[in-house]
């Protein structure tokens, strides 16, 4: 995600361990603001806390509390009308002026329930009663897209299916992302994870009472999201085709942003592809030998001239012929690592045995079909 605003982890206000860093005073005195606003911080983040490892042997990391906030502009609460968690994200509308309306119009009524939506649910838009154009998003609590791992061929083919899907959404809508990669795609947790996780320390269950049970992506299939369009714009197709001098976003490897290509300014619809496409080749195609039939269409998406990429209507096409093809063992298949040696391979292959035999009898699907 993108850091709107800039503020350092890890300095504290007090000299014992687990106190509160410097970027979570901001938290800690908003917690009465926002729990009028209908949202509760966890104990940590209320005036009056005081640790719950004071006065015993235990330390602070073996306590709910315990934990330093992990990013400083990202924040965990309840919503008090019906206990969901829900992430707060702290937004300087001076840095990012189109966030908020660019989210508020890819959840609105008219295309909210949009099946190839795939932009995270802006929930509530906070002022911040101190600090001018300061704004908190009120989102669904999210999962890194990719914890727990991967397990299948299938299950990373139905990833970067609704990706594509999304993406095709949003261009078709003329939104540019102009920030994907796999940091800004996360997934829904509440199938996988149906008694949830505690938000700091996602092993743990929220009680903090040992180890949060889940599922694998083929037993409960997840649904994914795109999330921060701080560098996002709409267009209007009725002024021709856009044009953007380049913005960096977390992909620097972008090649019409290097050199002199930096004062050009480009249509960023093929900029997105190349991210996508980026995305695929650095996270699956160069460390699992699997995905063969992907090669063609990343390069393509990949390629130096922005004019050369596919459009993101061809890149659907072309994937779900790519992937019709595949056999159902295929899609069942282990991911395996270029370099994984034979005993691994051997005791992986038969702990995923035992796991396929398994998802076969339940008559589970190879590729997974998530949530509507």
């Amino acid at each position: 995600m993108t850091q709107e605003i800039e503020a350092p982890l890890g300095t504290t206000t007090t000299n014992f361990p687990g106190s509160l860093a410097t970027p979570e005073l901001y938290w800690r005195d908003r917690q009465p603001w926002l729990q009028e606003r209908g949202y509760v911080l966890r104990s940590r983040y209320k005036p009056d806390w005081v640790p719950s490892w004071q006065g015993t042997k235990k330390t602070f990391f073996e306590c709910e509390d315990g934990h330093v906030l992990e990013h400083p502009y990202i924040m965990d609460a309840t919503r008090i009308s019906d206990g969901t968690l829900v992430s707060l994200k702290k937004v300087s509308a001076t840095v990012h002026p189109h966030e908020v309306d660019i989210g508020r119009f890819l959840c609105s009524e008219e295309v909210a329930s949009h099946p190839e939506n795939h932009c995270v649910p802006l929930w509530d838009v906070l002022e911040d009663p101190s600090e001018d154009k300061v704004l908190i998003l009120v989102m669904p609590l999210l999962r890194s897209c990719n914890d727990p791992e991967f397990e299948t061929i299938g299950e990373v083919v139905d990833f970067i299916r609704q990706l594509i899907t999304g993406l095709k959404f949003m261009h078709a809508h003329h939104v540019a992302h102009r920030d994907i990669m796999l940091r800004n795609v996360m997934l829904d947790p509440k199938s996988m994870y149906p008694d949830m996780y505690h938000p700091r320390h996602r092993t743990e269950r929220r009680d903090f009472k040992g180890t949060a049970k889940f599922y694998s992506r083929t037993e409960r299939p997840t649904k994914y999201y795109y999330v921060d369009f701080g560098l996002s714009r709409k267009y209007d197709p009725a002024d021709g085709p856009p044009l953007e001098l380049p913005i960096l976003g977390g992909d620097k490897t972008v090649p019409e942003f290097q050199g002199e290509g930096y004062n050009i300014a480009v249509d960023p619809f093929p900029t997105d592809i190349y991210y996508l496409g980026n995305l695929i080749r650095m996270a699956f195609l160069q460390y699992y030998p699997d995905f063969h039939f992907l090669h063609a269409l990343v390069a393509d998406m990949v390629q130096s001239d922005p004019q050369k990429r596919p459009p993101i209507e061809e890149v659907a096409s072309r994937f779900t012929e790519a992937t019709s093809k595949l056999s159902s063992r295929s899609l069942r298949g282990r991911l395996r690592q270029r370099n994984e040696s034979a005993i691994v391979r051997l005791l992986l292959g038969i702990g995923h045995m035992f796991r396929t035999a398994k998802y076969v009898v339940k008559r589970l699907p190879p590729v997974p079909i998530p949530p509507a």
